[in-house]
């Protein structure tokens, strides 16, 4: 980074700061919306730790289901099921959010070369792993994917290429594993919910932070 670029910097950061220092209440707003920030994703570590007390059949065939808020059979499911339900347990329905980013940006979403879709399905869209990732690019955050344990918190999204191109999804809980000491992961990858020190497991194509539509 050049000299400029670094003094750049340093004056944006001084900005801010004396902008806060100048105005408590801009300083007391962005602590209230951090903590609440923080509270929601552990809700949503609660609530996926609370997945793998479910007894649930692997199952990826199409389901026709209701809108909003509707789901596969409780006793099945898929790796993005256990998301979506996660989801659901703190009040945010994926498959309203994502039906209605896709149905007004469907150029953004890989339905069409993927799987040769010409207009959305609010059965199956929101079930499908890339176009999740395509949803937590475009509405949460997108953050870097790295080998370091501390990279990853409670609450967030990780994507991954099991092989062959085939796609899987889960959410890093905070539950540490006693061998490696890094926080673990719920996912479904066959056998139900499971808590499981995977994240690193396989290759890692994304890592989301996704607060709901509010944020």
């Amino acid at each position: 980074m050049s000299f400029r670029a670094r003094c750049n910097l340093v004056l944006v950061f001084l900005t801010i700061t004396l902008s806060l220092a100048a105005d408590p209440r801009l300083l007391q707003s962005s602590q209230l919306n951090s903590s609440r920030q923080q509270q929601f994703l552990e809700k949503l570590s609660t609530a996926a730790i609370e997945r793998t007390d479910h007894i649930v059949r692997y199952d990826p065939k199409y389901v026709r289901i209701p809108y909003p808020g509707g789901d596969v059979p409780a006793d099945t499911g898929v790796c993005s099921d256990e998301v979506i339900r996660v989801y659901r347990a703190v009040g945010v329905d994926l498959q309203k959010e994502l039906h209605e980013d896709l149905t007004a940006n469907f150029s953004a979403y890989p339905n069409l070369r993927r799987w040769m879709l010409a207009h959305s399905d609010s059965n199956i869209d929101h079930r499908r792993v890339p176009n999740l990732m395509v949803f937590f690019n475009r509405k949460g955050t997108s953050l870097p994917i790295s080998t370091r344990d501390e990279d990853y918190s409670p609450g967030e999204l990780v994507t991954w290429n099991l092989g062959g191109g085939v796609p899987h999804i889960g959410i890093v809980v905070d539950r540490k594993s006693a061998t490696s000491g890094r926080y673990m992961v719920v996912h479904n990858i066959g056998a139900g919910p499971k808590l499981e020190d995977v994240l690193f497991n396989w290759k890692i194509t994304g890592h989301y932070r996704y607060l709901g539509p509010e944020h």
